[in-house]
């Protein structure tokens, strides 16, 4: 079990991220970040992307899909943008939101990895 610091640390090691942070998607605020640079603020990416993230639940919901979200990826001509609704009791209405250098990343190795991590966090 690793607490929210140790998670985004170990985010962080994942091949060509640049940030990360775990956000709370009712109030779009991140409750941690690690990764970001003046050219990159995290703080403000994470909460743009709950409205993607609250779209989709509530598109799920109007099509009354009895599924969950896995990751929602967005693919961008230099990055990917990974975001990983958290499902576990404890961290229901989180996302982890994980910047990736295209070049850099094997995106099924980080999503895997991405995976391990949520099921290791602890709130």
């Amino acid at each position: 079990m690793a607490d929210m610091e140790n998670s985004l640390q170990e985010a962080m090691q994942i091949e060509g991220a640049i940030g990360v942070a775990l956000v709370d998607y009712m109030s779009g605020m991140a409750l941690g970040t690690q990764g970001s640079t003046k050219d990159f603020d995290l703080s403000i990416a994470a909460a743009g992307n709950t409205d993607v993230v609250r779209a989709k639940l509530r598109t799920l919901e109007m099509l009354k899909f009895k599924d969950s979200i896995e990751d929602i990826l967005i693919t961008l001509g230099s990055q990917y943008h990974v975001i990983r609704p958290l499902t576990s009791r404890n961290t229901q209405g989180l996302f982890l939101y994980l910047v990736l250098i295209r070049t850099r990343a094997n995106l099924a190795m980080a999503r895997h990895k991405l995976k391990s991590i949520e099921e290791d966090l602890q709130m």
